[in-house]
């Protein structure tokens, strides 16, 4: 609230608590040598590539809520706190009406703006005309689809800069670098037990001098059972590996050879227009096969499905069968991916960005309560009653809606727990491979 007057006298003046302060600060420097302790930790073990995806992550949850809060504070809102994390605060700092701070768990966080529903009744006289339920249906929308445009906003960011200066991927172009190694059903890969690693470049196969990708398989196809001598290149010196190919069934009964070598793929760049163009494309395809998945989970047969993953997740030969499943996957998951992405290559560490931001923004659009798209659904709810009353405002009374929000924070929180468990006895197989 503003001063009426331009100077204070003594007892109105308000001291700071030292002890306050101080007790703040060693919170904060608590919390940056557990932060500093946390990375050293993961520069020691290898494990960098994975914390620094999950710190990706948390700042892109960060922006969807600085998105809620400048679109608020634009439209003359008021938020009063804007944290990083849930539980009990370990620091925080108040600036005009605002309270910035960091609490105990860093999985998301958020924005409190007053009066986001009926349900908030001991807000001040004086900042009603300022809350979120008084605002015009378009600064509503705007408040509540902020964070979710900043997903598809970084989403495209990430793609145009992934295309322009990483480049993309041209499987029809593959070169003699080694991009993955495989196995057979029965576990069996010839490529492994020979020492075969991923970036290793073939140079010849079988005393034969290769030049392209489609020279290496007809060799391999030719020779089951047979010991191959491949000559690769590796950190810059020539070693040689022999592998074995298994023998498999091809047509018309003749057997085949098989190592388990893939190529990786030559990387080509865009131009800034087409990267743009092919951005576009890919966020709409990617949109829609999320908004498919999120759709085919919740179908009577993939719940079905999901419990029978549940109740078999112990079972060895189900595990073994790795994540075919559909399913969502947790943190856990997600960090473990990200290892996997990050030994594959910046490009795919990117795209995995990309694809979270565009799940994480199609999922907010669910019109449910606590979702962004459960305020977009009630604010136009209202919207097109208060034209069937002429103009009258009308507000939905939120506290009917509150079962169905329950229920479906109690889903969320069962679907959270029961990923992690999955995602540790029976993780999702590598996507990279």
């Amino acid at each position: 609230m503003t001063q009426t007057s331009s100077t204070l006298t003594t007892d109105e003046t308000v001291t700071p608590d030292p002890d306050v302060h101080r007790a703040e600060r060693r919170k904060l420097l608590m919390l940056a040598g557990i932060m500093a302790g946390g990375i050293t930790l993961s520069l020691m073990t290898g494990t960098f590539a994975v914390v620094g995806f999950c710190l990706a992550i948390a700042a892109v949850v960060m922006v969807h809520e600085a998105a809620h809060f400048a679109a608020a504070k634009w439209s003359g809102m008021k938020a009063t706190e804007f944290f990083f994390g849930f539980g009990p605060r370990l620091w925080s700092i108040r600036k005009g009406e605002t309270e910035y701070g960091i609490k105990a768990i860093p999985f998301g966080g958020y924005v409190k703006i007053i009066g986001m529903s009926n349900l908030e009744r001991n807000i001040a006289p004086e900042d009603e005309p300022r809350t979120y339920r008084q605002a015009s249906y378009p600064k509503r929308m705007l408040v509540a689809l902020a964070g979710v445009a900043t997903h598809f906003v970084m989403a495209f960011v990430l793609l145009v800069v992934l295309l322009t200066a990483v480049g993309v991927p041209n499987y029809e172009k593959p070169s003699l670098t080694i991009g993955n190694l495989s196995r057979l059903d029965t576990g069996a890969s010839p490529a492994v037990e020979a020492g075969f690693k991923v970036g290793d470049r073939i140079v010849s196969v079988d005393g034969q001098t290769v030049s392209q990708w489609a020279d290496v398989p007809p060799i391999i196809r030719v020779s089951p059972n047979r010991p191959v001598d491949f000559v690769v290149m590796r950190d810059g010196a020539p070693l040689t590996l022999t592998a074995t190919p298994i023998a498999l069934e091809g047509e018309g009964g003749t057997s085949r050879g098989f190592i388990g070598v893939g190529p990786k793929p030559t990387i080509e760049t865009m131009g800034p227009i087409a990267a743009s163009g092919r951005a576009v494309d890919d966020i709409w395809h990617l949109s829609t096969g999320s908004l498919k998945a999120l759709g085919s989970f919740f179908s009577p047969s993939s719940l079905r499905d999901y419990a029978g993953q549940l109740t078999n997740a112990n079972n060895k030969d189900a595990a073994a069968a790795g994540g075919g499943d559909e399913r969502f996957v947790s943190v856990v998951g997600v960090a473990r991916i990200a290892g996997q992405a990050a030994e594959s290559g910046i490009f795919n560490v990117v795209y995995l960005l990309v694809l979270l931001n565009i799940f994480i923004g199609i999922f907010n659009l669910v019109p449910l309560l606590p979702l962004d798209g459960g305020h977009v659904a009630i604010g136009t709810y209202e919207r097109l009653r208060s034209r069937l009353k002429e103009g009258k405002r009308y507000h939905a009374d939120v506290g009917k809606m509150m079962p169905v929000a329950v229920a479906v924070i109690v889903i969320l929180v069962l679907i959270g727990v029961t990923s992690v468990y999955l995602d540790i006895v029976r993780p999702v197989a590598n996507p990279f491979q």
